[in-house]
Parts: C-alpha cells; structure tokens; sequence
C-alpha cells in the first residue's frame, strides 16, 4: 500500500474535477485520486488530441484560455474539489515562448477561477505552482513559504502571478491550497526536462541508435530531487487535511536534501549498459539559472507527515528502464 492510500482523509468529496490529467503528474494524480476517493465522481479535462482519462475517470471537454466554455462547463460540473495541473510546466521553454506560457498558465488559471468563484465558490482548489517562484532568493539558505519570491523566467512569473490571482478571485468561502514543489522527475517524464532527456539519450546510445555521448546543458546546478510519485503523495495529503487549513494556504515539498545534477549523471552512467563521454551543448544552457535549490519542507511535514518514499537513484532506475521500455515498444 502506498503512503498515500494509508493516509487516512478527513475530507468527502463527491464531485472531483483534475485539469492536466494526462500530464507527467496527472497521470499518477488520477490514479492516486481514485484509489483515495473511489465513491466520488471524477472529472477529468480531455483536451482534442489528448488520450482519454483511465476508465474510472470521466473525460470532460473544454478549452482554459475560453471563459465562456470554462464557465459553461463548471456551471455543469460544479465541482467540491480541484486540482489544477494543466500548465506550461517547461521553466526552458518560457524563454523563446513567454506569450504562450502567460496564456496558459495566467489566463487559463483566471479563467478557470473566475467560474469557480460563480458556480463552486465552496471547493478546495489544490494550485500546482513551483519551487521556480522563489528564484533569486534561492541560495544556501534553506527555502521556506515566508521567503520573498524573485522568479527569474516567464514560466516563474506566471505561476506565482496565478498564485496572488487565485487568492483574490475565489472566494473567501473556497479553499485554495498553492503547492510549491521542487524539482521531480520519474518514469512518464517528457524529453524536454534535463534528467529525462539523459536517460532517453543513454537509451539510444545504448541501443547504438546514437553516438555515445551525452549531450548535457550546466551539471554544476544543485537540485532538491523528488520522485513525481512522492510528490503526487504530498498533493493527496494535502487535499486530506484541506477542510482543517486556513482558506489560503502554501506548502513547498521538498526532500530536504541537495544534489549536483552532475551526480544524477554519474548515477546513471554507471547504470547505463555502455559507455559514453559527456558533451555539454551550449542550447541546453539556461539563462540566469539558479545555482542551488533548496528547501526542507518543515511545514508540509508538520502538517501532513509526508516524507518521500523514493531515494532518487531509486528513481533513476524507474527513469531509464521506462524509456527502454518506449524504445523497445517503438521497434
């Protein structure tokens, strides 16, 4: 059983709405949600060209960046609790598509607030932000909830501009919980995000579909690492304990512990079955990056309990042997 199945929920909820369903931490939130409420009805947005939501969910069509199908849609679902993680969730991406990251992340979550405020102004809404939102106020100094964000990228910006909006758009009767995670990775992750992307790579110079080199972006960055399904165990600890918060809260999750994205490769080189060199390619360097990221989530753990499950070299294994799995799927 996992941490989260065992923890035990003080709260009911009857009409269970997830948009990003078929993202990299939708996928396993759905599956969480289910096991966890499995008496609820559940809802999940299906975008055109989106697989469908597992059978025990319900594909719910609209479209976040139009108010009036948000606002006809929730009008119909009426929703008791929201987890809302349809975003642009790529902090690299931001940099050459800033307008697009905006859109969906500011205007899709103004949208999707405001007729909630109409037609659900009871909901818990559990707000998937990010750790990014602290920015240049991440140093060696350990992050906390307090700690005056200074986003550094669109991405950032968006995210903690969705947070202060949400807080003022529902209402005071609504629950709004803003989770702020840190880094996480895991099987499912798209090859956009860096760790995916090196063990997708060492797959094809395994298979020798590829030369054997790795090519990398700045390994020097310090990273708190999760395992995506630890962080989907602190979402479902959070909605647990939502009735019992204040009507706007935020909780960082975090590990508590520190790596150089050098030592994931070092990690993976030694599981990788052949060698390679490592190639830093100057397009996967990021601006104004963060050189280290770290936090202990006092606060989430105070409440809630959670701590992760899942050592990242743990994860690591899970990463590579998925996307032998995709490559072998793919012949």
């Amino acid at each position: 059983m996992s941490a989260a199945a065992a923890f035990p929920s003080a709260a009911r909820f009857e009409r269970i709405l997830v948009t990003g369903g078929s993202g990299f931490v939708g996928r396993y939130m759905l599956e969480g949600l289910a096991r966890a409420y499995p008496a609820a009805h559940r809802m999940s947005l299906a975008r055109p060209g989106e697989p469908a939501p597992a059978a025990d969910w319900s594909p719910i069509a609209f479209d976040l960046l139009d108010p009036a199908d948000v606002e006809a849609t929730m009008r119909e679902a009426r929703p008791d609790l929201v987890v809302h993680l349809a975003a642009q969730a790529s902090a690299a991406k931001s940099f050459v598509a800033a307008e697009e990251t905006w859109r969906v992340n500011f205007v899709g979550s103004l949208n999707l607030g405001s007729a909630l405020a109409r037609h659900a102004a009871e909901a818990v809404v559990i707000f998937a932000s990010t750790a990014d939102v602290y920015g240049a106020s991440l140093g060696e100094d350990a992050a906390h909830e307090a700690m005056i964000p200074r986003p550094l990228n669109a991405y950032a910006r968006s995210k903690l501009a969705a947070e202060t909006m949400l807080a003022d758009v529902l209402p005071q009767t609504a629950r709004l919980v803003v989770a702020r995670p840190f880094s996480h990775i895991g099987p499912g992750q798209d090859k956009r995000f860096a760790v995916s992307s090196f063990a997708a790579q060492i797959v094809e110079i395994e298979s020798g579909r590829a030369e054997p080199r790795l090519c990398v972006g700045d390994l020097s960055v310090q990273r708190d690492f999760l395992d995506v399904r630890d962080v989907v165990d602190a979402y479902l600890r959070l909605i647990a304990i939502a009735p019992d918060l204040p009507a706007r809260d935020i909780f960082d999750i975090a590990s508590g512990t520190t790596r150089p994205l050098a030592s994931l490769v070092e990690a993976m080189r030694r599981l990788a079955r052949r060698d390679f060199e490592i190639v830093v390619d100057p397009e996967r360097l990021r601006p104004a990056d963060i050189p280290v990221a770290h936090c202990v989530a006092a606060k989430l753990r105070a409440a809630t309990g959670w701590s992760p499950t899942r050592t990242t070299d743990e994860t690591l294994v899970d990463l590579l042997d998925y996307w032998r799995a995709a490559a072998e799927a793919a012949k």
